[in-house]
């Protein structure tokens, strides 16, 4: 369940991605109740693009933006209480990591839900039955 996290440089300090992915990836887990799950944890996963100042724009006007995308089977996020939860704290993480500089109005958070089916957990095309029976093992 990838999680792709794009910042405009300078945003957070440089170097500050890891923990910035490790917090965001703990409250997903936290919030789904996951934590410590040995078949989910492994299988969260993110890549960090921090873009050039001069790569991202609001209204067609350059400026500094932060960008949080979940990849994930229908069963995530579905809760509300889930949603709203994660994504206050993923946002406070980010705000948090730019010394309270970047303004939560240019934090944007989304996610999408992939085909029932065709998410690969160790080589194999499961369904949200067949993943969730996968994570009450562990």
């Amino acid at each position: 369940m990838p999680l792709t996290l794009t910042l405009t440089e300078g945003v957070i300090p440089a170097g500050s991605e890891k923990e910035a992915v490790s917090r965001i990836t703990h409250s997903m887990l936290k919030h789904h109740g996951l934590l410590d799950n040995s078949v989910m944890t492994p299988n969260v996963t993110a890549h960090v693009s921090v873009l050039p100042k001069n790569s991202t724009f609001s209204g067609g006007e350059e400026f500094s933006g932060v960008w949080m995308e979940w990849k994930v089977p229908s069963f995530a996020f579905a809760s509300r209480e889930v949603q709203l939860a994660h994504f206050a704290e993923a946002t406070q993480i980010i705000k948090d990591l730019s010394g309270g500089k970047q303004p939560v109005e240019h934090i944007y958070s989304n996610v999408i839900h992939t085909v029932d089916g065709s998410w690969n957990f160790n080589g194999v095309a499961m369904t949200n039955e067949e993943i969730g029976n996968e994570i009450a093992k562990g």
